[in-house]
């Protein structure tokens, strides 16, 4: 097999990955998370400025998330576009929920690295 081969291979594989833990969080499914995990992962959160929150390690995670689910029940993001080459996936996103009962959107994106089929970090930035 060729590296060109084994790029598509890898390439393909992050798309589905990402395609899977983006469907999940949508469904605020904070369990089905956790298997698309390593067990080091990484998460870097847009808040608090100026550099966000780091959660390291699959457990903490996935308690982070299960926490802003519960939160955020109205929420959704829409992914706009991915870009996946290699381990690595760059998803543009709209986070979407009402806010004092009107509707309101924030714009960001997400870079990914899969390691082993899993999310290995998935560094949050949003605009404005």
């Amino acid at each position: 097999m060729s590296s060109g081969q084994n790029s598509s291979s890898s390439t393909e594989t992050t798309r589905t990955v990402v395609e899977r833990f983006n469907e999940a969080f949508n469904r605020h499914d904070a369990d089905s998370l956790a298997p698309l995990l390593t067990a080091d992962t990484v998460f870097e959160n847009t808040s608090p400025p100026p550099d966000g929150l780091r959660i390291e390690g699959r457990e903490p995670v996935v308690q982070f998330w299960r926490d802003w689910f519960s939160r955020n029940s109205d929420s959704t993001f829409e992914a706009e576009d991915m870009i996946a080459c290699g381990d690595r996936a760059v998803v543009c996103w709209v986070y979407r929920k009402l806010r004092n009962g009107q509707p309101w959107h924030l714009r960001g994106v997400d870079l990914f690295t899969i390691r082993d089929g899993k999310v290995a970090a998935k560094l949050a930035y949003v605009k404005g």
